[in-house]
């Protein structure tokens, strides 16, 4: 198949053919560690999550719930690696677990990572415009409504994909730098004054601690919503230098330079504002929880800087997820999933090597969702955030766990002789039991988890919305085996040429 003249080099398909490819050698090792954490977004995770962790969840365990999580995902991430040692895709899951499970089960896959990452972005962007109406009327007077705020973020988000990940990169190399400052400003001078009015104290990172409080399930599933998107560093392995040694590198960076990130900072945190009324303060007052130690161990001065990096922590999140979403429609498209597609979305910008028709279509599907919602009279944060971000969170869990099981099956049937007692088979169990143990937890704390939300329609059909797009995804894939065997043995078998080893 001819590729047309001006565009990024092509991609190789298992059938032979050529499809459009993204810019190459776009990114380092720390460009796609910057992707990936910021996705995770560690300023939200911190003040949004934590406290009510504390408050609701399993007390001043909390940080406890941290290093279960970040030990979880080490393990997942040893089978997640091994397969991306093998297996370099924009689709990330959607073709590994296509080589790993089949055609099937990887559209579906890919089908459900989509849609998380699609609805991920209008929820950064609730919290990310509630951040920016509240801190600018707290420190200047000014009321702007939140919709201005979700446009700008609409604009910017569009284009930094549409110049593709190097820009990208660059913006969020300085929002990531700075809100990581200011939180660890925060721990350090914590530490530094002794570990706060009651001293240090190992109770808060006691693993055990981490199943006791209110509710233990439901502090450990924010525990792990806190690391959502970590695993987006497969996504740019086309785009990044010697792909096969950096995403493997970048994915266990991500996942305990995070884990040892929120321990930390959540630790102190607790012991900066006192173990015996930290579960008060989370309850009355939950930032206070963080800008309390702040303005004691730091200054006035770094609540202020706070407020304004929790604006500038959610819009780096929403950024990355916007690039994913449009890698994986992206992937999707240039497969000809559906004909149309090959030719619109599945185009890159001929001088940026962008997904920059997927980013469009991204851009829009995020407005239309954010008019619904405020025209339902959703609050941004209440109810567009965490309805949206529960909704993908239980998309991307579940693909995470047939991903862990899709990496036994590839190592059997693929690479016999590759295969490790730990590596390729205990690693990749465990962490897939394991994740199908979170979305039970998020099944089981779905109400607490939506607040005021609790009764919302949209809460009660996440469940029937996820096993939707996935049923969607087997059954057109099975109706593409019948009638058209050619498109269906393209599914998630494009990748990049020259690192090519199944």
């Amino acid at each position: 198949m001819a590729v047309d003249e001006g565009v990024a080099p092509a991609a190789k398909t298992d059938e032979g053919g050529t499809v459009h490819r993204l810019k190459p050698n776009a990114i380092g090792l720390l460009g796609v560690v910057f992707m990936a954490v910021a996705t995770a977004a560690p300023i939200t995770a911190m003040t949004g999550n934590v406290p009510f962790m504390v408050s609701a969840g399993n007390g001043i365990g909390a940080p406890a719930s941290y290093l279960v999580a970040m030990v979880v995902l080490a393990i997942f991430s040893v089978g997640f690696t091994s397969m991306a040692k093998h297996i370099t895709s924009t689709g990330a899951f959607y073709g590994f677990i296509s080589y790993g499970l089949g055609r099937t089960a990887g559209l579906a896959s890919g089908l459900l990572a989509t849609f998380a990452y699609v609805v991920f972005e209008p929820a950064l962007i609730g919290i990310f415009s509630t951040f920016a109406t509240g801190t600018l009327k707290d420190q200047t007077g000014v009321h702007i409504p939140w919709w201005a705020f979700a446009v700008l973020m609409l604009a910017v988000n569009a284009m930094g994909t549409w110049f593709g990940v190097s820009v990208a990169e660059k913006l969020l190399v300085v929002l990531l730098a700075t809100e990581v400052t200011i939180l660890a400003a925060m721990a350090v001078s914590v530490a530094f004054h002794g570990g706060g009015p009651n001293g240090f104290s190992l109770d808060p990172v006691n693993p055990v601690n981490a199943f006791k409080g209110t509710s233990a399930g439901l502090g450990l599933f924010f525990a792990f919503w806190s690391w959502v998107g970590f695993e987006s560093t497969a996504m740019y392995g086309e785009e990044s230098r010697n792909p096969k040694k950096i995403i493997p590198k970048a994915t266990m960076i991500s996942v305990l330079g995070v884990g040892v990130f929120y321990v930390f900072v959540s630790w102190m945190a607790i012991s900066g504002t006192g173990e015996s009324k930290a579960v008060d303060v989370a309850t009355a007052n939950p930032l206070q929880l963080f800008f309390g130690p702040t303005e004691q161990y730091v200054g006035h001065w770094a609540v202020d800087v706070m407020q304004w990096l929790m604006i500038t922590g959610s819009l780096a999140c929403g950024m990355a997820f916007h690039n994913c979403a449009a890698r994986y429609m992206y992937a999707l498209g240039r497969e000809g999933v559906l004909p149309s597609l090959k030719h619109t979305v599945g185009r890159t910008h001929p001088r940026h090597g962008s997904p920059h028709v997927a980013g469009l279509v991204q851009t829009i599907v995020t407005a239309v969702l954010l008019l619904a919602f405020w025209a339902a009279g959703k609050d941004p944060y209440s109810g567009t955030y965490v309805l949206l971000a529960i909704l993908g969170t239980m998309a991307i869990l579940i693909v995470q766990a047939v991903c862990s099981f899709a990496v036994l099956a590839y190592f059997r049937t693929h690479h016999p002789e590759s295969r490790h007692w730990f590596r390729t088979f205990t690693a990749p169990l465990v962490g897939g039991i394991a994740m199908l143990a979170v979305v039970v937890l998020l099944v089981s704390n779905m109400g607490a988890a939506a607040g005021t939300e609790s009764g919302s329609l949209v809460l009660k059909a996440t469940p029937w919305l996820v096993a939707a797009v996935a049923a969607l995804g087997i059954g057109y894939a099975q109706y593409l085996k019948r009638r058209s065997p050619e498109r269906y043995l393209l599914l998630g078998r494009t990748v990049l040429e020259e690192t090519k080893e199944r």
